[in-house]
């Protein structure tokens, strides 16, 4: 028997309408399968309901992948493709292995000689770094900076000193009930010309893109609490 095909499936950023971030004819591709593997089971049947699944919402399968899979329980989420079913893997938000789980599953799959085929739709990073204005020639995403606040410092001052030196953009997140304590880092540890974007709640209602120089964010800082962001940094 042929293996079925592992499709990686976008998520929206955040509440609002779908046909904004998902395009038809992956909405439409999404909803003739009944074979998930999701992060959260419960979120993944409110993204179904909207894409108006083919199969009973019921009698869908759905296998877990979050934080705390073991790399040797991967295996198993893979047997309804290595069966012949066609499956998704959906993603809370944005897109799958992206800052998001699903790289082991997907490199399993490869080894697998299972045919992955990535889906169109929302990346914050990639939507951020396209709003930005600084450098997408060369460019890396670090993911959560430390929380602590002096390894945070020393970071984000490393950061800045390999930004000049390699002429790229540094790509950072961060939990958003903690934004604000990053924003407040960046700019006091960062130089007054370096450059900073801020993205918030892409595609969303209340999306908001600013570029600045440390300088002029020291001026008036946005309240972040709460608000999902991407920070790029420049040096």
């Amino acid at each position: 028997m042929n293996a079925g095909i592992l499709y990686l499936i976008p998520a929206p950023l955040g509440p609002g309408d779908i046909a904004w971030a998902i395009p038809s004819p992956v909405r439409q591709c999404v909803a003739g399968l009944s074979h998930f593997i999701v992060e959260h089971p419960k979120t993944a049947r409110q993204y179904l309901k909207q894409v108006g699944c083919a199969s009973p919402i019921q009698k869908i399968s759905m296998g877990i992948l979050d934080e705390h899979t073991r790399p040797t329980e991967l295996e198993k989420l893979l047997a309804p493709v290595l069966s012949g079913h066609d499956t998704g893997v959906l993603s809370e938000a944005g897109c799958p292995a992206i800052a998001d789980p699903g790289t082991g599953l997907v490199r399993l799959a490869h080894q697998k000689n299972i045919r992955v085929v990535p889906l169109v739709g929302p990346s914050s990073i990639v939507l951020a770094l396209m709003a930005s204005g600084l450098t997408g020639q060369r460019f890396v995403f670090h993911g959560y900076l430390p929380v602590e606040s002096d390894r945070r410092t020393k970071k984000l001052v490393q950061l800045e000193k390999e930004s000049i030196a390699r002429d790229q953009t540094q790509i950072f997140i961060e939990t958003p009930y903690r934004n604000q304590k990053l924003l407040e880092s960046i700019v006091a540890a960062c130089s007054g010309g370096a450059v900073l974007c801020i993205a918030s709640n892409l595609t969303l209602a209340g999306e908001f893109i600013s570029t600045r120089t440390i300088k002029e964010w020291k001026h008036e800082l946005p309240s972040l609490n709460n608000q999902p962001t991407v920070f790029l940094l420049r040096g």
